[in-house]
């Protein structure tokens, strides 16, 4: 059985460092995942997440000049879903005072890169425009005193 870049296997954790975790595969081969490869989410210790001995699905991403063979885990398994409702950035929707800060339903994600850029790019002249404005008040009300 040849594989390549693409394929996705069954092997076994063989070995576990601090930057990953060495995988037995098929024909007598192994490979490295590297520790940014595990899992979706941040990991700090390979340890947390992986036991030597432990059967796993990996994903063939890269095989170097000297035969090494690039491992993930995380390629090898379905993304898991975004999280609904929540503005990108971490932003709260509306609040402010006044009602400055209310804004209107947002519309369906835009679908390709340019579109994305191009809403991104007027959200933040937007931004930039309140806060122009907000400083411009604050900044006339202290020059105003002496």
């Amino acid at each position: 059985m040849e594989f390549g870049v693409g394929s996705i296997l069954e092997g076994k954790v063989t070995g576990i460092t601090k930057f990953g975790a060495f995988v037995s595969l098929p024909e007598n081969k192994s490979g490295l995942v590297h520790i940014s490869e595990i899992a979706y989410s941040y990991v700090n210790d390979v340890k947390d997440h992986l036991k030597e001995g432990q059967e796993v699905k990996v994903k063939v991403i890269g095989i170097d000049e000297n035969g090494r063979i690039n491992l993930s885990i995380k390629k090898a398994m379905d993304p898991p879903p975004r999280p609904a409702g929540r503005p990108m950035g971490g932003q709260r929707q509306g609040g402010g005072r006044g009602g400055m800060g209310a804004r209107r339903q947002s519309p369906p994600e835009p679908a390709t890169f340019e579109d994305r850029l191009k809403q991104f790019m007027q959200a933040s002249d937007s931004k930039l425009s309140e806060l122009r404005y907000a400083e411009k008040r604050s900044g006339s009300r202290r020059g105003g005193r002496k």
